[in-house]
């Protein structure tokens, strides 16, 4: 089994032999870290802004998170094939050998609850989960949302989309929120109207890297047809001004989902509060620089400026210390 994107070099802890060695919890978490520490994100995670006590416990969650996304985005075949997006097309091949790669780290999700995980992220999991009394639930549907990654990579309706990040992006929050030690079904429901804001605004932010890197289109067919917005515009970064309108609609429904779930951040204490205030209104100024682009996001990627981050930062420590974490910033 060929090792993922991200996921470290150490052919051992493949998993697929049954044999692994002992792996030392310590060695497990740092493990974690340096993959949290060495990805990519719009903010990164952990850092000063999450309760050092927390930030192991953050930073498993996080790679196992990431590694379930590069399972399902990034491992190839040996054989040398990729996952080719001309003319939306998604390799049966690439896809067959990314479910079994899903597989394998759902037999190892089942070991970090009832046996001796063979993966440094899982045996940090497995401490965490225990620590905190997480279920498997949101685990189990992040594995999901990959293998349904590996369909058509196509959305009829918006009501679809915003299905799917009950499995993409929701469990992130919920997982979240078990760290801090909050499970009612209120901040739940909040935080999901939050996770799904971010992961819309995220595909709204990608419609080109989606379509091109990985043969997906999350805006919905029916929303494409009624605003004429052909995926061969997708294809050729036709920019139109249908599509431009597309988008903008696209955008003030995830804007209205960061409104409505932005309660939950006055809802909780001050430790859990610095960080998702600081991702809801990240979200929120990312839709602010699609807007600024006039939703043109075919021709460039929007993205925020280390300055404008260090603003965000500076803004949400500010409302989170002082408990104004209900309101957004408006554009």
């Amino acid at each position: 089994m060929s090792t993922p994107t991200g996921a470290g070099t150490a052919p051992n802890y493949s998993g697929i032999t049954g044999n692994a060695p002992t792996i030392d919890l310590a060695d497990a978490y740092e493990f974690c870290g340096r993959l949290a520490r060495t990805h990519y994100e719009n903010f990164n995670v952990g850092g000063w802004i999450t309760p050092r006590v927390k930030l192991p416990h953050v930073y498993a969650i996080y790679a196992w998170c990431r590694m379930v996304d590069d399972l399902g985005d990034e491992t190839n075949p040996d054989s040398g094939l990729v996952q080719s997006a001309s003319e939306g097309f998604i390799n049966p091949a690439v896809s067959q050998h990314r479910l079994a790669q899903l597989e394998w780290w759902e037999s190892e999700l089942h070991l970090v609850y009832s046996g001796r995980p063979t993966h440094p992220i899982s045996v940090a999991v497995q401490h965490t989960v225990q620590k905190f009394e997480i279920p498997q639930d949101p685990f189990r549907r992040l594995i999901h949302a990959n293998r349904l990654d590996q369909g058509s990579g196509r959305f009829d309706t918006l009501d679809d989309v915003t299905e799917y990040c009950t499995y993409s992006a929701n469990p992130v929050g919920h997982l979240f929120l078990y760290l801090f030690g909050y499970s009612d079904p209120e901040r739940q429901r909040l935080a999901d109207q939050t996770c799904t804001a971010l992961q819309l605004t995220n595909f709204w932010q990608d419609v080109s890297r989606d379509y091109h890197d990985r043969g997906r289109i999350y805006l919905p067919r029916q929303d494409m047809a009624q605003f004429g917005v052909a995926e061969s515009d997708i294809a050729s970064a036709n920019a139109s001004s249908e599509f431009r309108t597309l988008l903008s609609h696209e955008c003030a429904y995830a804007r209205r989902l960061f409104q409505e779930g932005a309660p939950l951040v006055g809802s909780l204490d001050r430790k859990a509060r610095l960080p998702v205030a600081l991702f809801t209104r990240g979200g929120v100024a990312v839709l602010d620089a699609i807007h600024h682009r006039n939703y043109d996001v075919l021709t460039q990627r929007p993205y925020l400026s280390k300055g404008k981050k260090a603003w965000l930062l500076a803004s949400a420590w500010f409302c989170s210390r002082v408990g104004l974490g209900y309101g957004l910033p408006s554009r």
